[in-house]
Formats: C-alpha cells, structure tokens, sequence
C-alpha cells in the first residue's frame, strides 16, 4: 500500500516547457548567443539549471563554456521573472492529486529547477494546500537523482521507501526512484521520448494520470 507520492515537476504534473524555453533564449540573446530550439530545450532540462545553461551554450558553439558566468546569471534573473510564463497543469492532473489526498496520501514535489521557482510555480499553478512537501534545486543537497532528497521528504512524510510513490518523466527520474528504493512511474507526456523512458526501466510507464490512480488502487488489494 502507498502512503505517499513525490513528484518531479516539469513533465510530470505542469506543462513548463514554454516558460523554459522563454527564459533561455531571452537570456542567450542577452548575452549574444544563438536561441535554442523547443526540441534541443527538451533534450536539456532534468539536471538543473546550471546543466541547462551549459547545454544551450554549447549549443550555440560555446564549447569552453566562457560565458556561463554571464548567461547564468542572466537565466537566474529572466527566469525568476518568468518561471510561470504559459505554465499549465497537464491533463488529468488536479483530479488525480485530489484524489490522492482524499484517500489521505502525503504529496510532495521534489524537482531540479532552482528552489524558489519551484514553489512558485507549485503556489500559482496548483493549490499550495495539495502538498505536504515543495522542494527544488538548494545549495548544500545533492540533485537527482541522488536520493538524498526524496529520501528526508519520505522521512518527513512519516514514511518507508517502500510505501513511497515516486513519479516522473525522465531517466533522472528513474534513477532517483531506484536509488530511493522507491517505486517508480514514468510518465509519458513530458519531456522524453517514450523508448528513453523504457530504457530506463521504471517499474512503470503510463500514458494517463488516470493509470497511476489505477496502481495505487493495485497496491491496496
């Protein structure tokens, strides 16, 4: 039986590409560098916003990396700015979380976007009272897919790995769920192509928020 689920956020519960891609290319025009495309945005996001940078910086022929200090700085500024531009629940997604808290589950969010975007992108997009627990990229924690994290969260949350939920959309995703001891749902609507996420051999991969209720109701028989 699951007691709780923690949630990646961007290409799991909220549609964020939009504001990402805004965000870098502002930045990169800022700074002089050529744009990204919304596929090479897909590519680098899931490691934090540090990786993302560096991504769209090689991207765009800086393969020493000479302006990241400038870019990122940049980014930190723009995407504080806009870091809920165009940003929506995907389908399905509310209904699902109250549904979950109505069974009494623990909810919590634990992504690789900076701190404070995360939350603020959690208190506009949904209902801050949704969730038990909101944490992004900080200083001093180790990213996914270390488990570090996820782990404190479960603790937090009063329980075991094993009766945690941890539900993604990318092969950081994965490997954080496993690392965790945690089962782990892929979810097929984000930001990576369906064969990566078999890859990287979650317990699950679903195509509909409908389909992780239908797994949390298998656990309870």
């Amino acid at each position: 039986m699951y007691r709780a689920c923690i949630f990646d956020l961007d290409g799991t519960l909220a549609d964020t590409l939009d504001s990402l891609v805004f965000s870098v290319n502002k930045t990169m025009k800022e700074v002089g560098m050529p744009q990204i495309t919304e596929d090479q945005c897909r590519r680098f996001v899931g490691n934090g916003a540090k990786v993302l940078i560096e991504e769209a910086l090689k991207a765009g022929g800086d393969e020493e990396l000479a302006r990241f200090e400038e870019a990122f700085e940049a980014y930190r500024r723009i995407f504080d700015a806009n870091c809920t531009y165009e940003v929506k629940p995907y389908s399905g997604i509310l209904a699902m979380l109250r549904q979950m808290k109505e069974r009494g589950m623990k909810l919590g969010v634990l992504s690789n976007k900076p701190d404070r975007q995360a939350v603020h992108v959690v208190a506009e997009v949904f209902s801050r009272e949704l969730f038990d627990a909101v944490q992004g990229q900080k200083e001093g924690v180790p990213r996914k897919p270390d488990p570090t994290a996820a782990l404190t969260i479960a603790e937090q949350f009063g329980v075991r790995p094993q009766e945690t939920l941890y539900i993604g959309d990318s092969e950081v995703d994965a490997a954080t769920g496993k690392a965790a001891g945690m089962d782990t749902v892929l979810v097929s609507w984000g930001f990576r192509p369906k064969e990566v996420l078999r890859e990287a051999s979650p317990k699950w991969v679903v195509d509909r928020a409908e389909e992780i209720m239908d797994i949390i109701r298998g656990a309870e028989q």
